[in-house]
């Protein structure tokens, strides 16, 4: 062999698992067959490889405190360790795969698969399918459009009413500036005027110079009058503003459910559901151990010899012709039957008790889902409570201001009548045209710049408006895209849900085909819609139907139920299935074997037919058999009798 082919060379080891004390297994591309009667390993064999793959459907050996599994291919090695602690076992290491979801269900094809029992027992087809799709993404990405389809059409809403506000406000800026060429003109003519006027009171200049300057005064604080009645104007609508925004939230937090009582039952819930998932997977470690245990005190009947326990003699001596054997629990002769029957209830309790830990596991996610709907609901209370507190807060301060504001204008109003009493003292007959053309004057030029402040306001806001309005298409477009995308996101669940049946109607005619049943015509799924009860609402939920088409002897065709199948129909049934689903979601692509046991529902040519189908698709296919049944396979497949 070259350094190169001992590379690439695909070995296992497994010390301590499932019934296993340790072996060591190479496996070349292609088929390999463990050929054997049944309770020779080969199934512990089978969940070691799944435990290397990153699978926990495996077991530590019933006697052992640790064990080990050692995956070598394509040069780089992974690992399983399985430690017993506290009468729990746990992993660890660093296996081939980071999340083994669709190799549990459609590469590793076990007699307890999900995916072959799924059809027996009725379970929710479309639920097994669309696993592996990541639709909680597609639900997260379908929320996160919305909301930004409704925030672009809440800017496109606010576009149109400042579009409806550009005509007043140009009307507007005509008016004022209509209005200040008038007031410029009028003080023109006042200011010439007072020119005229000067001429005569050249003597009196000083007097004239400290009215001026008390006239001056005057202005200014009717200015600062002014700015203030608009500030208190600002600021009264500020106050508006706020107190329906406190309504509108008062009105939104009143609304809100009080869900710290749900939560609590909610948590409760969870906690018990733990508790109870927790006993149930202790419960299924025991049985696999007693499982494990009792296979290999078979497996060494079988051998005629079973080994000592705690140091004392072989309680068997060897299996007897009649295939009687001394009970290695009770002492008595029994036969191995009636053991593998035991062995068997033992199996099936097991997976019952699985079964019951995914139904827990189910109920378990709604839990959560509806605990995580409630801490919205409370993070969502409190947001509201906070912006609660700062818009009162702004409230009081804003009414705060309106009062200084307040008292501000009534003083300065105050020192406006001592001023103009001050200036009225003055008004003599000497002064009293010039007086009255200086007020005159103050007074338009005052307004003119009242006037300019109010139409430069104007003009921001026009320009404001404008501005807004160039990103109109823009937003439109955005929008049109948004929508474009939420209806994609909308209907991707749907067309991945159609596209995964018509796929697996696909391969289930092929591998159906190659089976060759002469009264099992076909195999197909239809998708259909429900109303279902999620938590405490109901929602329209995807259902896959499976249906069978049978034919009688006169070529006669007619569809039938699963309940009407025979044993063996509805395993190979749920076999067809699965190996479907592992050419639907191109298993072979991220997991580099395919493990296939329990075929004796099968006959032998059919099971070749299969091995040699999936074989052309998995760089690894191991397949568990019944000597007479591997005796159908090519003989250039790799065989392994021996673990």
């Amino acid at each position: 062999m070259t350094v190169q082919q001992e590379s690439e060379r695909t070995t296992v080891a497994v010390t301590n698992v499932g019934g296993i004390d340790e072996t060591s297994v190479a496996l070349p591309p292609g088929v390999t067959v463990l050929a054997g009667r049944n309770a020779t390993n080969r199934t512990s064999f089978l969940h070691a490889i799944m435990a290397a793959l990153g699978s926990d459907d495996a077991s530590l050996k019933g006697d052992a405190e640790e064990g080990r599994v050692e995956l070598t291919i394509d040069g780089e090695t992974y690992t399983r360790q399985f430690t017993r602690q506290g009468g729990r076992v746990t992993t660890s290491g660093d296996p081939y795969l980071d999340d083994p979801t669709v190799a549990d269900l459609f590469a590793f094809l076990l007699e307890s698969n999900d995916a072959r029992q799924a059809v027996a027992r009725r379970d929710d087809l479309r639920d097994l399918i669309m696993r592996p799709v990541d639709t909680d993404e597609i639900e997260r990405e379908i929320e996160r459009l919305t909301d930004e389809r409704e925030d672009l059409q809440d800017e496109l809403d606010e576009l149109d009413s400042l579009k409806a506000d550009l005509p007043d406000l140009e009307e507007e800026r005509t008016r004022l500036t209509d209005e200040i060429q008038e007031k410029r003109a009028e003080l023109e003519r006042v200011e010439d005027d007072l020119e005229d006027a000067d001429a005569d009171v050249e003597a009196q200049r000083a007097e004239k110079q400290e009215l001026e300057e008390r006239l001056a005064d005057l202005q200014e604080k009717r200015n600062t009058l002014e700015d203030i009645r608009y500030d208190i104007e600002t600021e009264k609508e500020s106050r508006e503003e706020l107190r329906a925004e406190k309504r509108d939230l008062e009105s939104e937090l009143a609304d809100l459910p009080d869900s710290a009582a749900d939560l609590d039952d909610i948590e409760e819930t969870i906690e018990r559901l733990r508790t109870r998932k927790q006993s149930l997977e202790s419960d299924v470690d025991e049985l696999q151990r007693i499982v494990s245990f009792n296979e290999d005190q078979l497996d060494a009947a079988t051998d005629g010899s079973i080994a000592a326990l705690d140091d004392q003699e072989s309680v068997t001596d060897r299996l007897v012709a009649d295939r009687e054997v001394e009970c290695w629990t009770c002492g008595s002769t029994v036969e191995t039957d009636q053991i593998e029957a035991t062995v068997e209830r033992l199996r099936e309790t097991t997976q019952e008790k699985l079964a019951d830990v995914r139904e827990i596991e189910s109920d378990l996610e709604d839990a959560k889902a509806e605990k995580r709907e409630v801490e919205r609901e409370r993070q969502r209370r409190e947001s509201l409570e906070r912006e609660l507190e700062e818009t009162t807060t702004a409230l009081e301060e804003t009414t705060d201001t309106i009062a200084e504001l307040t008292d501000r204008r009534e003083a300065v109003t105050a020192d406006i009548e001592g001023l103009e009493e001050e200036v009225a003292a003055r008004d003599d007959e000497t002064y009293s045209e010039v007086l009255d053309l200086h007020k005159e004057a103050n007074e338009l030029e005052y307004e003119i710049g009242r006037l300019e402040s109010e139409r430069d306001r104007v003009e921001d806001d026009i320009e404001s408006i404008e501005d807004r309005l160039a990103e109109e298409d823009e937003i439109e477009e955005r929008l049109e895209a948004v929508r474009d995308e939420l209806e994609h996101e909308r209907t991707k669940i749907e067309r991945l849900e159609r596209e995964a049946v018509e796929a697996f109607n696909g391969h289930m005619d092929d591998v159906l085909e190659r089976l060759a049943y002469e009264n099992l015509d076909r195999i197909w799924l239809e998708r259909t819609e429900q109303r279902v009860r999620e938590g405490r609402r109901k929602t329209t939920k995807s259902v896959f139907d499976l249906h069978v088409i049978r034919s009688t002897s006169s070529g006669a065709t007619y569809e039938d139920t699963i309940d009407h199948l025979s044993e063996s129909e509805r395993n190979v049934t749920g076999l067809v299935f699965a190996l479907a689903g592992y050419l639907v979601h191109d298993v072979h692509e991220t997991v580099p074997f395919m493990l296939l046991d329990s075929l004796e529902a099968i006959d032998s040519a059919r099971i070749a037919a299969l091995v040699e189908y999936f074989g052309e698709f998995v760089p690894h296919l191991v397949v568990a058999l019944l000597p007479e049944d591997a005796q159908a396979l090519d003989d250039d497949h790799r065989r392994v009798t021996d673990l």
